[in-house]
């Protein structure tokens, strides 16, 4: 039984093994091959071309995490309920009945979402 995981085991190592000789050699030839000679203006923040007008640390908007949940909830949703679907035949009653209080939980969510405005498009 172990036999059958070793060449998974041996295709592991040497994907580990490729990436890091490349970010090696990546990071071996850009210090002998570039330049190290950095000036005020390669030093400077950049932020859209132009000097930074207000600190980095300000609040956002609230709406900007609504919209993160709200693609969460179809997201899990869509992950979950293909498999679902395929195997719908196989897991009887039970699986039914956990699905439907797992989308229960996600339109509680989206119910959230709605009433806080989150799908309302200035």
């Amino acid at each position: 039984m172990l036999a059958n995981y070793f060449p998974i085991l041996i295709f592991t190592f040497v994907g580990l093994a490729m990436g890091i000789v490349l970010i090696a050699l990546g990071l071996g030839l850009g210090k002998l091959l570039g330049h190290a000679r950095a000036d005020s203006e390669k030093q400077s923040p950049y932020e859209c071309g132009f000097e930074a007008f207000e600190d980095a640390r300000m609040k956002f908007d609230v709406r900007y995490y609504l919209v993160a949940i709200l693609f969460i909830i179809f997201d899990l949703e869509i992950a979950f309920l293909f498999p679902w679907a395929v195997a719908l035949e196989g897991i009887g009653m039970a699986g039914f009945w956990a699905m439907m209080i797992f989308l229960g939980v996600l339109v509680v969510g989206f119910i959230y979402e709605w009433r806080k405005g989150a799908l309302d498009w200035e």
